[in-house]
């Protein structure tokens, strides 16, 4: 893994952050994936009271289907009672397996309950922050939004199971996800900056290819 790799990385990385600064609301909403400290993150917030409702939304999608056979909303909802939000204050919505998918089902599922809620935080991974906004923006776009992720920076966001190169790669097929799903309408559209694109087009040329759309 070369320096030069290495930050053509983290100026993605950054790109798909928004540093949306944090304030109280209606309902957490964590979207479900393979990485469980989504989890944490969001029953942190919720444990310092940013919101009264804290829904995980997620069936099993394009990584976790192999990894586990619990619904990415339950085994999420299990590490949120561990550090002590109570069941009262949780709901899952276990069958989406997109992140348009977690939006639309989550809207649905407020209608059906008759649940009212006009702010929502939500809490995702960190290189999905925007597309995350993007899709909600787009499905729910009459609702107040913050979105936030684990704080944790990109030189110490790899675990074993997330190693460096599929880190990468994943940020990569992120970036792509943006231009595309917009032009598909599954999200608004949203402006990559030239130098952010010119990262990306180098990372796909060094062969970080594997999870783009074809």
């Amino acid at each position: 893994m070369t320096n030069e790799i290495l930050a053509l990385a983290k100026t993605i990385w950054d790109y798909h952050h928004v540093n949306h600064t944090l304030a109280k609301a209606d309902c957490l909403l964590a979207l479900g994936s393979h990485d469980t400290r989504v989890a944490e993150r969001a029953a942190q917030l919720w444990l310092q009271g940013y919101a009264p409702l804290l829904v995980f939304s997620g069936g099993l999608g394009r990584h976790t289907d192999t990894m586990w056979t619990k619904s990415e909303a339950e085994l999420f909802a299990g590490i949120a009672l561990q550090l002590g939000v109570p069941a009262s204050a949780i709901l899952l919505e276990n069958k989406s397996t997109n992140t348009g998918e977690n939006i639309v089902f989550t809207k649905a599922l407020f209608l059906q309950k008759g649940i009212d809620a006009n702010s929502f935080i939500v809490v995702q991974k960190p290189y999905m922050e925007r597309r995350s906004m993007a899709t909600f923006k787009k499905h729910w776009p009459e609702k107040e939004l913050m979105v936030t992720s684990p704080q944790i920076p990109f030189e110490e966001y790899t675990t074993p199971d997330i190693p460096i190169d599929f880190l990468i790669e994943i940020m990569v097929g992120d970036l792509q996800r943006i231009k595309l799903y917009a032009e598909k309408g599954f999200q608004i559209s949203q402006e990559v900056p030239e130098h952010v694109w010119k990262a990306y087009e180098q990372l796909v040329t060094l062969g970080y290819d594997k999870q783009l759309m074809r």
